[in-house]
């Protein structure tokens, strides 16, 4: 499952992680966030050490969100060496996900 992100974790998880990042900016209402959900978990476990997938409550964690401009959820965020690399909206298959973080991060 992957790690939820706060205002106090987000820098030693995200900005300061040893490996590429993939954030998922989600709300619990938002019917796409609810299904790419369990995908976004499956390939956390799958993808753990090269790249870490963690998530973003909009509704907890405004500040963060504002921060990177999410206009719409679900969002995706890729950080690499503490910079937005790349930003993705919608829902998303596992393999086209897949593809995206491999293709952002290659």
């Amino acid at each position: 499952m992957a790690l939820t992100i706060t205002s106090e974790n987000f820098e030693a998880e995200v900005l300061k992680s040893e490996v590429p990042v993939v954030i998922d900016v989600f709300a619990t209402w938002c019917g796409p966030c609810q299904q790419v959900a369990p995908i976004f978990d499956e390939l956390a476990k799958e993808l753990e050490g090269t790249y870490k997938l963690v998530k973003i409550n909009i509704d907890d964690e405004r500040d963060i969100a504002i921060n990177y401009n999410v206009s719409s959820i679900p969002t995706f965020l890729f950080i690499k060496g503490g910079e937005l690399v790349s930003k993705e909206m919608g829902y998303h298959s596992k393999e086209d996900l897949k593809k995206k973080i491999e293709k952002v991060f290659g």
